[in-house]
């Protein structure tokens, strides 16, 4: 059985910083895309970063220059960097892996930021 497990969740104050990380575990291929999802209280679920396997990362406007993704393909493992964190950032964040034919979520993990 595939698990996606994240971690390094919290709370933190605006302008600081967390490190999001997300393992897998039960697979032995490596995921082509990794990808960072958040869900605000009340809102849906949008992507926010994403990393393919061949290093190509998008990231969705609100956190440009902001959050940074990377990922160790041989531990199947992705990061998200989170620096300059603002209130709306508040969500819980979800990994996501991605092969050709199958996609995995993680569990999720709560990012609080607030004075």
């Amino acid at each position: 059985q595939v698990t996606l497990v994240e971690s390094g969740g919290g709370l933190v104050q605006p302008g600081g910083s967390l490190r999001l990380s997300c393992a897998a575990y039960g697979i032995s291929s490596s995921f082509h895309t990794m990808e960072w999802y958040r869900q605000p209280p009340g809102k849906q679920r949008d992507e926010v970063a994403r990393i393919t396997d061949d290093g190509y990362t998008y990231y969705d406007d609100s956190v440009k220059g902001r959050f940074t993704i990377s990922r160790d393909g041989a531990k199947n493992t992705v990061y998200l960097q989170m620096d300059s964190l603002k209130p709306g950032d508040t969500a819980v964040y979800y990994c996501k892996g991605a092969g050709y034919s199958y996609v995995y979520w993680g569990q999720g993990t709560q990012v609080t930021v607030r004075p």
